[in-house]
């Protein structure tokens, strides 16, 4: 699989695999070890999903050097602020059984509808993160569900975020965050990139679909590689799995990628100005 490379020079693959509400346990574990096995070697955690021991059995599980895996986690809201986030990381790689992560993330943006010290608060967790990198035990740092507003106060840190995960897919692009990032060669990775399920029942995306012979996943997928976002695909069955990588052989047309820009009715996603989690 090929790559991204970031800011720092550490490489990603470009397709990850997602494990956002996969159950926990032998669920998870058979998703994760299936995922490795048809080719996946960046794994999307983190320490909310609740299933982060799942996940670092699967790792072990399946034979993989760990120099080969690219793991991503995230410190959750309850543990901003730096001492709290040093402690969730700590926990984070005990339970994925590993000694470092290539890619922490703040997981979603102290707000200023929730904290008025939000800029401040940001501030510390950003720097249990920096410090985290600093010391080699995580390779790449960023952020994730940062609009323009949060972003901006972390680009005068001494170390700005190599990655912002938002949820991108057709219908919902983002533009002035992406600008933001793209100006700071900021890697957008996309979660959600199959949107939901009514997304993939679009009569457009369907009608997109059967015209390259693809399926509606598989367009998704190349949709956020050919905007240069890093899409994190879900799915528990293998033969999905394997459709939602193969997706090399085709090439959107400039048409179809700006009709799959403006489908109405799936700008989904919440708001992190009005989050209360």
């Amino acid at each position: 699989m090929e790559n991204y490379v970031l800011r720092n020079g550490v490489e990603i693959p470009k397709i990850g695999y997602g494990t956002w509400k996969t159950p926990d346990g032998d669920t998870c574990i058979q998703a994760v070890e299936t995922a490795i096995k048809t080719g996946y070697r960046h794994i999307d955690a983190a320490a909310v999903y609740g299933n982060e021991v799942s996940v670092g059995i699967a790792l072990q599980n399946s034979g993989v050097e760990r120099k080969e895996l690219f793991i991503t986690g995230k410190v959750w809201n309850t543990e901003r602020g730096y001492g709290r986030t040093m402690r969730a990381f700590e926990k984070t790689c005990k339970d994925l059984q590993t000694d470092y992560l290539d890619l922490y993330l703040i997981h979603w943006p102290a707000s200023p509808s929730q904290y008025k010290c939000w800029k401040e608060l940001n501030s510390e967790t950003w720097e249990a993160l920096t410090d985290l990198y600093k010391a080699g035990k995580v390779r790449a740092i960023g952020v994730s569900n940062f609009r323009c507003r949060h972003l901006l106060p972390l680009l005068q840190e001494e170390i700005i975020p190599m990655v912002n995960q938002l949820q991108l897919h057709p219908g919902m692009t983002q533009d002035d965050t992406i600008a933001l990032c793209r100006e700071y060669d900021i890697l957008p990775e996309a979660y959600s990139p199959l949107g939901n399920g009514k997304l993939l029942n679009s009569d457009s995306l369907r009608m997109i679909a059967e015209r390259y012979g693809k399926s509606q996943a598989q367009i998704c997928v190349k949709w956020s590689i050919q905007h240069g976002f890093l899409p994190l695909p879900k799915s528990l069955h293998e033969e999905r799995m394997k459709m939602n990588r193969s997706v090399d052989d085709f090439e959107l047309k400039e048409e179809d990628m700006k009709a799959l820009d403006v489908l109405e009715g799936f700008g989904t996603g919440n708001d992190p100005d009005q989050i209360t989690f």
